[in-house]
Parts: structure tokens; C-alpha cells; sequence
């Protein structure tokens, strides 16, 4: 399912994961979020609701990717690198992520996530 995902007024489609993590992200949906700065790469927030699924190490996180790291952090990364193992479950993955890095910039960012109607 897709999803638009605004960030600092920067309209981007998402598509959603079947996955656990993925239909409680949409469950929740409209949802908008302060999402804080970290190391240069992606933007999270520790919802205070825990996200279900299963948790994998990717070998590479790619700009786009949206993902719940521990059980209520939502995390989406606007930078592609190496991951340092670190696991997470699969929510989605931002269609066209360029711009991604621009519209988040270098501080806190608000991101609202909501159904295409």
C-alpha cells in the first residue's frame, strides 16, 4: 500500500510493507511525528508505541528505507551506508527517495505520515 510521507512540507510516496511493523504503521495512520537528527543519516522518533514483526540485519540501509529499530523507535533514513549491524523490522521504503536528504535537512524534522486518497 502506498502512503505519502511529508517531510518539512516536502510531499514523497512510501509503499508499505506487509509486514507486522508495516500494517501498525498503517493502522495508526494520519501520524505525524518530530523526528530527531542522527549521525548524518536518518531522522527518528521513539513513538512510545511498540511496532511487532521481525527484526533482520541488513547489510545495507538505503536512503528511504523506513524502519522500527528497539520495539517504538520509527526511523527513516535519508542516507545509504554500510549498516554496523544493527537490526530492525521492515515498515517500507520511500519510492523515490531523491530530495529525501535536502527535505529532511540537518535538524529536527517534521514528518507526516497519511493515506493517499
Amino acid at each position: 500500500m502506498q502512503i505519502q510521507v511529508l517531510v518539512n512540507d516536502t510531499p514523497f510516496t512510501a509503499t508499505i510493507e506487509d509486514t507486522a511493523a508495516g500494517q501498525e504503521l498503517l493502522a495508526r495512520l494520519p501520524l505525524t511525528l518530530s523526528m530527531e537528527e542522527l549521525h548524518g543519516n536518518e531522522k527518528y522518533c521513539y513513538t512510545g508505541e511498540s511496532f511487532g514483526g521481525e527484526t533482520y540485519v541488513p547489510d545495507t540501509i538505503e536512503a528511504g528505507d523506513l524502519m522500527v529499530f528497539g520495539s517504538d523507535c520509527l526511523v527513516l533514513f535519508y542516507e545509504t551506508f554500510s549498516n554496523g549491524g544493527w537490526s530492525y523490522a521492515r515498515v517500507g521504503k520511500v519510492d523515490d527517495p531523491t530530495g529525501l536528504a535536502d527535505a529532511c535537512g540537518s535538524g529536527t524534522s517534521t514528518v507526516t505520515f497519511s493515506p493517499i486518497s
